[in-house]
């Protein structure tokens, strides 16, 4: 288990209470009583930002397809290159199914 400056009680029962959740539809329910919408969206968009920073797209393809800033594009890089391997544990299945979406559409 990785020791982070942010763990304590709190963050764990949140952690915990997000492991809880069973479908979108509850990700969905619990993260707007949660977050506001833009908190949301940041979110999703650094993620996007990983995914996309993961495949080799350059900062101006990535700028143009998700409206990052580049200065979020390079918090983001800077995560993925020297943080806690965090985004690596998703990263991987989200391509993958990316991929396998894409072959399915071009049957």
């Amino acid at each position: 288990m990785t020791e982070s400056k942010l763990k304590n009680a709190q963050i764990d029962e949140l952690f915990e209470a997000i492991l809880m959740l069973e479908d979108i539809d509850q990700c969905y329910n619990f993260f707007t009583d949660i977050c506001t919408a833009r908190e949301i969206q940041s979110i999703a968009q650094r993620l996007h930002v990983a995914k996309l920073l993961k495949i080799r797209k350059t900062y101006n393809v990535i700028e143009e397809e998700t409206g990052a800033s580049t200065a979020t594009i390079s918090r983001v890089n800077r995560s993925l290159n020297y943080g806690s391997s965090g985004y690596d544990l998703v990263l991987e299945k989200l391509i993958e199914k990316d991929l396998k979406k894409q072959k399915e559409s071009e049957k």
